[in-house]
């Protein structure tokens, strides 16, 4: 059983290694959008399923409250989280609807959504991108394995490299702390050279 476990975190360290050396440049790219997102009032929109809900959930939260820094809080929004919402659309539409209705309600040109699908086929995630993207809000997708079809509609695709659900969900978790921190430490930085213009006038 011990060997079991080293090789679960073996191949999680190994998976994640691995997607953050061929993603990084990505990485950086997503994170500066979504610092110019929230910068010019724009909010950040997280939804899934299952796992991937509950990543949803947990990011948006990190960005609401805190990650790292103190600092004012930042607009995000999971859409898995009201479940009367969730409920009435579920019964009423269908639960392929259960994240567009939501995205068209909530959504502005210049927001960003950050799907997340472990297979990139669920078919509520991907129907809410198509909304997402008629509205114009720019698209960051999470998945796995080949991409499936979300890696092909979205702006920016975040694809890790494996097959297994657990690897790819355990990466997802890294690359969103990722994203917080480096999020944080860019609004930061404008913070502190909007702070250092205003006091040399």
């Amino acid at each position: 059983m011990q060997s079991a476990i080293q090789k679960m975190f073996r191949d999680s360290a190994e998976v994640k290694l691995r997607f953050a050396g061929e993603a990084a440049p990505r990485i950086e790219s997503v994170a500066r959008r979504m610092a110019e997102v929230l910068r010019r009032g724009g909010k950040l929109l997280f939804f899934g399923n299952g796992g991937s809900a509950a990543d949803a959930q947990h990011l948006a939260a990190e960005f609401v409250n805190r990650f790292l820094r103190d600092r004012e809080a930042l607009a995000a929004i999971a859409l898995t989280t009201d479940t009367s919402a969730l409920t009435s659309i579920g019964n009423d539409l269908g639960f392929d609807q259960v994240f567009s209705r939501q995205v068209e309600a909530l959504g502005r040109p210049g927001d960003l959504v950050v799907a997340i699908s472990t297979s990139g086929n669920s078919p509520n995630v991907l129907r809410a991108v198509e909304a997402a993207r008629r509205l114009g809000c720019v698209t960051v997708g999470l998945t796995g394995g080949t991409g499936g079809r979300l890696a092909k509609v979205v702006d920016e695709a975040f694809v890790v490299p494996s097959t297994e659900t657990p690897r790819i969900q355990e990466t997802h978790t890294t690359l969103g702390h990722a994203l917080c921190a480096l999020v944080e430490d860019l609004l930061a930085e404008t913070g502190s050279r909007q702070r250092a213009g205003g006091s040399s006038q």
